[in-house]
């Protein structure tokens, strides 16, 4: 009878922090006060019998007990998140039109089964998808181009609403084919210290421009920069002249394959993790179950 004991905030709070690792932000997304998710997270951790988190006054991290709890929780709790969006949808009716936005093409690919998937449950809406350009992952949904967004994981925008993460792959460094980085196999972050790395410019979050081009290696090494750019094609043209290199999804070494580009794996790198956003507060009963078809269809897609 122990699961009439649980409390769905507390386990809300739990997972929003997991992903955030920062009790402001959980704060925000979940539009609390921190004092009341520090209380949600003490309550959850006395009824576990354990620390979840690992706190320090600089950051926040999941202890080892955390991540099995985490392991265990998440796919059932967002199922039924998933579960209860289809329902809610299907007794609504989804109709009209939904925009659909896709950071890249395995992004892409993953919008294109969950339109079609959502065309056929509900004949009556029109789902439009569209690329989100590189060097502003965030404005074209902000200013209502799009309803919802396909992106990279995680979104620390208090503006902004975030559904299930769906799928994750790992890094790859895509360098000069005559670079000596493309010779022996596998690479470590450590490595990016070794080659000017192309910066994006544009209205990209500080957090996302880290993790595609850190300004330091692991051990501290300074990661120089080569010229700046705003979308995939200049930064591979700038690669193939030499001029530098990107750190991408390994899914760019199948779709964005051209000569003079090598694309080497990056072994230690945070993988990219992918999931559904939307304006927060503003999520649809279509984005709803668009989010909950994108969780069904992602079964078998590439990692």
């Amino acid at each position: 009878m122990a699961y009439r004991s649980l409390d769905n905030d507390e386990l809300r709070a739990f997972l929003v922090l997991a992903d955030h690792l920062h009790f402001g932000r959980t704060a925000e997304t979940l539009m609390l006060s921190r004092a009341r998710v520090s209380q949600l997270i003490a309550k959850l951790e006395r009824r576990v019998g354990g620390t979840l988190f690992d706190r320090t006054s600089r950051s926040v991290a999941l202890s080892p007990l955390g991540q099995t709890l985490r392991a265990g929780l998440e796919p059932h709790y967002r199922g039924l998140e998933n579960a209860l969006a289809a329902a809610t949808a299907a007794a609504k009716g989804v109709h009209g039109r939904l925009m659909v936005g896709f950071v890249n093409s395995l992004a892409g690919e993953l919008a294109l089964r969950a339109a079609e998937e959502l065309r056929a449950a509900h004949p009556g809406l029109d789902v439009e998808l569209c690329e989100v350009p590189m060097a502003d992952p965030f404005g074209q949904l902000r200013s209502g181009e799009y309803d919802i967004a396909l992106t990279e994981f995680p979104v620390l925008e208090p503006d902004l609403g975030t559904g299930p993460e769906l799928m994750l792959e790992g890094r790859v460094l895509a360098v000069h084919t005559g670079h000596p980085l493309t010779l022996g196999g596998a690479i470590g972050m450590e490595s990016l210290g070794d080659v000017p790395l192309l910066p994006l410019v544009g209205p990209v979050p500080p957090y996302r421009l880290a993790a595609a081009a850190p300004e330091r290696t692991p051990s501290g090494r300074t990661v120089e920069r080569g010229p700046a750019i705003t979308n995939m094609q200049e930064g591979l043209m700038l690669v193939a002249a030499g001029k530098g290199a990107l750190l991408l999804p390994a899914h760019a070494a199948e779709y964005h394959a051209r000569p003079g580009v090598a694309y080497v794996p990056v072994h230690d790198a945070e993988p990219v993790r992918y999931g559904v956003i939307w304006r927060a507060g503003e999520e649809s009963a279509a984005a709803r179950a668009f989010a909950a078809l994108a969780a069904e269809v992602t079964v078998g897609a590439p990692v």
